[in-house]
């Protein structure tokens, strides 16, 4: 499985950003207000965030040595995850920019610039949960197999001089 490329997760933020800004504006003009983003979204993404975080640490510690087993399953779970985590940020992050942006001209009106505070922090966090996506992604990646080894097997344990019993 591919890397998820940075530079798709930044069109997928940017493409967002700007049809939601579209689509607010159009409801802002209908009389629709969008209500203030509760902080309630920056735990939960922080928090998915973390727990994505120390799935992907696990996976880590295994390729590291220091963890004795891990579950196959669960180490492609974990890539799944980031992999999703990372694109879930990025839609987040561009939905609440949207959100900022949609507010940016009315910044002297106090319930404007709450708005786009919190909206403001919403997408670091979203950010902040693409990163961490990437990271663990990182995490799952299966180190290179030994460039002297044409069949790609583990010849820990034998000799250099020694070939391989037939089989």
């Amino acid at each position: 499985m591919r890397r998820t490329p940075i530079g798709s997760l930044v069109a997928v933020l940017v493409a967002v950003a700007v049809v939601g800004w579209i689509v607010l504006r159009a409801l802002e003009g209908r009389g629709v207000y969008l209500p203030v983003v509760p902080w309630l979204v920056d735990i939960a993404i922080l928090g998915l965030a973390a727990a994505i975080f120390w799935a992907g640490w696990a996976v880590r510690s295994y390729q590291k040595g220091k963890r004795p087993t891990l579950d196959g399953i669960r180490a492609a779970r974990t890539l799944v995850l980031a992999k999703a985590a990372a694109l879930t940020g990025a839609l987040l992050g561009g939905w609440y920019l949207a959100q900022v942006l949609v507010v940016l001209g009315d910044l002297g009106i106090e319930s404007r610039r709450d708005h786009a505070v919190a909206a403001g922090i919403a997408v670091l966090c979203s950010v902040v949960l693409t990163v961490v996506g990437l990271v663990v992604e990182k995490f799952c990646e299966i180190p290179p197999s030994d460039p002297d080894d044409p069949a790609g097997r583990d010849r820990a344990g034998s000799d250099e001089g020694e070939s391989p019993a037939p089989a």
